[in-house]
């Protein structure tokens, strides 16, 4: 099969190409070779053509032949603040339309799409005595005072974390997180009035070989190697108890493959969460990285950020039914591995 990997020289990109490669596919790449994601190190490719996704001439040009689109080029991460707004929804969102139209056009009808787990805001929560709730926003004066956790909107108890599914309650919480929610409800479109099929790969926090390093737009995992580089300690915010599913780019990629292979499968859209399965704390997560670098020790600070989700976790369980993917790497090996691999600058 002959695909177009839009963002394909980027970090997970990069990855998904390989992989689609490896598996057998004609792979043609388009990238703009973004600053933010790309910095200095961005290497020729022949595969490559040098292009934004919002040129409608150039993504067009690009499809001809093409069987499959695996759309990876976006912004991301939080940004820098509030003026990243409008690059943020013209990259991604105008970006995406423009090669939705293209693909109406020349009539290609698989879809495969970079999405994230952000879309869902705060993850699932149990309370003992009520169940399944949404929770009670946490306020600046519970932050300050310590009081992370939060709480049942009923009785005010203490909730515990659980796996999110796919059909959870979506509340995006940042510009870029309603970047991605959009991108999935313009591939829905699409794929109803075109009656083809699309997947959304809700990625968890992607970690692995050729992360960009010292950028707003980069992973925590990222940021704490970054520091243990310069010799500082991570700086762990809250209690380091927050709960998050880290999954290393190679198994990203392999699901990138699985989904290619199913995308025929049905007419619509369809989501799935791309995620070990096994959560671990932020502080976890540190600490096995500043072990694997030979240190320093991370710093639990107490610091917070208004806004912050505290817990989102995934359950793995439709991608192993509906793609039949399961992730492989174990997670010590591949923070081990993450601790001295290397970075873009």
């Amino acid at each position: 099969m002959r695909v177009l990997v839009t963002g394909g020289a980027g970090f997970i990109g990069s990855h998904v190409t390989a992989a689609l490669t490896a598996d057998g596919h004609d792979v043609v790449c388009l990238d703009c070779l973004h600053p933010a994601a790309h910095g200095k190190d961005a290497a020729p490719d022949p595969r490559l053509i040098v292009a934004d996704v919002r040129d409608r001439d150039a993504v067009e040009s690009a499809m001809r032949g093409v069987d499959a689109v695996v759309h990876q080029a976006a912004m991301v991460g939080m940004g820098a603040d509030l003026d990243d707004m409008p690059e943020y929804v013209s990259c991604n969102d105008l970006g995406t339309a423009v090669l939705l139209a293209a693909m109406a056009r020349v009539r290609i009808r698989r879809f495969v799409l970079a999405s994230s787990m952000v879309v869902y805001g705060e993850g699932a929560y149990t309370c003992p005595r009520h169940g399944g709730v949404r929770p009670t926003p946490r306020t600046t004066d519970d932050l300050a005072a310590g009081r992370f956790e939060l709480r049942c909107p009923v009785c005010g108890s203490e909730l515990a974390p659980a796996l999110v599914g796919e059909g959870a309650r979506l509340e995006p919480r940042s510009v870029y997180a309603a970047t991605k929610l959009a991108q999935e409800h313009l591939a829905s479109a699409w794929a109803r009035e075109s009656g083809a099929a699309a997947i959304a790969l809700r990625y968890h926090n992607v970690y692995g070989p050729g992360m960009p390093r010292d950028t707003p737009y980069a992973g925590v995992a990222a940021i704490f190697r970054s520091s243990l580089e310069r010799g500082e300690p991570p700086r762990v915010f809250e209690d380091g108890a927050q709960r998050r599913d880290f999954i290393h780019v190679t198994d990203v990629a392999r699901a990138n493959v699985a989904a290619l292979a199913a995308a025929d499968a049905w007419v619509g859209l369809r989501p799935f969460n791309i995620a070990s399965g096994e959560p671990r704390t932020v502080g976890e997560m540190a600490s096995v990285l500043a072990a694997g670098f030979g240190g320093p020790a991370p710093v639990v600070t107490g610091e917070f950020r208004v806004g912050d989700v505290r817990h989102v976790a995934a359950s793995a369980d439709r991608a192993r039914r509906g793609l039949h993917f399961v992730a492989e790497v174990p997670f010590d090996a591949g923070m081990a591995e993450l601790a001295t691999a290397s970075l873009r600058s």
